[in-house]
């Protein structure tokens, strides 16, 4: 896979291209992405193995075709579940059905999935970064109690992290602290049999319990869950999930038995507790934020592996090939992938989602009120056309999704 270990032994100085800092999803695609271009790459994590982490658990529709581009979805495809399609339904009802390619699996196993792919030209350095100077020539990195690497570049992708962010001098300016609150855990049908449906996306039933959707799915080795909510952490009600996991969905949601049958939680509630920010005077020589450090996404919205599928293929096909064809590395440079077309559409339209599935989900105002009643109706006649004429209801689903 990667370089041995012994070339980064205490005391060591690394002379490298591009020193990519942040091991999870986005850091290692932006690595084997330009280290199989040709570029020196050194990675630094303070993780040799990823550990289990609450993050993105499925991926489908323009997120595949990104992959594909990629050419990593081969690796996606031999490590996660495939499904075509998911059952929605709300109050005990089918609305309709999504008919498109999906994948299931566990965060952590897609990252050291995609860790496997690195070229065995990539420098992995197993530490953690506490200090970095950029400049217009030269960026150095100093790894605690290990030594430094030096860079033309370095590509900062760690998350939701301030510490190397507020060293730089860079500030997030937060659209909406404690936007959403979601909630992941395993589940099995209580009779040992197979669930109706292989995945299932369940509607909150009531505004005021604030909560957008469950989304039940396969991966390896069994079924997930993600429940997407809008609501105050010091909720006791979600203090109440936690511990009595299924009791708290069943008096929630009563309907939902009727379309997924018994189920049991197979293990404890995880939560993850979501900001939505940006970055701010980010534009610096020598330095470019991709993923989470750059701007948080609204996980109900399905929006943060678009936005940073998105920030690498643009970054590492179109404008790091364009940056060192040429000596140095000003803010001028930088500035133009935060001015990528794409990338401020993708970047846009995630805010924009974050917005929508708040508001869809919890504003009681006419307006809400009258959106939500129009497209729970939209959606049970498509299905009814989809069930009665599916040929006309095929034409239907493709019409919706050009227009998305």
């Amino acid at each position: 896979m990667t370089r041995p270990a012994d070339e980064a032994a205490p005391g060591f100085t690394i002379e490298t291209e591009i020193a990519v800092i942040g091991g999870g999803l986005s850091g290692t695609l932006a690595a084997v992405t330009l280290a199989r271009a040709g570029y020196d790459i050194t990675l630094i994590d303070r993780h040799a193995v990823y550990p289990p982490d609450f993050r993105v658990e499925k991926i489908g529709g323009e997120q595949v075709s990104i992959l594909k581009r990629l050419d990593l979805l081969g690796a996606l495809e031999a490590s996660a579940v495939e499904f075509d399609e998911i059952v929605n339904a709300r109050r005990g009802r089918i609305l309709d059905r999504t008919r498109t390619r999906h994948y299931g699996f566990l965060y952590e196993d897609l990252v050291a999935t995609m860790r496997a792919q690195l070229p065995a030209t990539v420098r992995f350095v197993v530490g953690r970064v506490d200090d970095l100077k950029t400049g217009v020539d030269r960026q150095t990195v100093s790894v605690l109690n290990q030594g430094t690497v030096n860079a033309r570049l370095i590509v900062l992708a760690t998350g939701m992290g301030d510490l190397l962010r507020r060293t730089l001098g860079i500030k997030r300016r937060f659209i909406h602290q404690r936007q959403s609150l979601t909630f992941g855990f395993g589940v099995k049908p209580a009779s040992g049999a197979n669930f109706r449906y292989p995945a299932l996306t369940y509607y909150g039933e009531k505004v005021s319990d604030g909560i957008d959707y469950l989304s039940f799915f396969p991966v390896e080795g069994g079924t997930r869950a993600n429940l997407f909510t809008f609501r105050d952490h010091r909720d006791p009600w979600v203090k109440e999930l936690r511990q009595s996991p299924k009791e708290t969905l069943l008096a929630t949601l009563p309907g939902l038995p009727k379309v997924l049958g018994d189920f049991e939680i197979v293990d404890r509630v995880q939560n993850w507790l979501m900001d939505i920010a940006v970055a701010e005077d980010c534009r610096k020589p020598g330095v470019v934020l991709i993923g989470d450090a750059y701007q948080t996404s609204c996980p109900a919205a399905g929006t943060g592996v678009s936005r940073l599928l998105t920030d690498v293929e643009r970054l590492c096909t179109v404008h790091v090939p364009q940056w060192l064809k040429t000596s140095g590395m000003p803010a001028s440079k930088i500035a133009t992938f935060y001015d990528d077309a794409r990338k401020q559409a993708a970047d846009a339209s995630a805010l924009r989602l974050a917005e929508y599935r708040r508001s869809l989900t919890v504003a009681t105002d006419l307006r809400w009120r009258t959106r939500r009643l129009m497209l729970l109706s939209r959606r049970r006649l498509v299905d009814s056309i989809d069930r009665h004429a599916p040929a006309v209801g095929a034409t239907i689903r493709l019409l919706r999704s050009q227009a998305a």
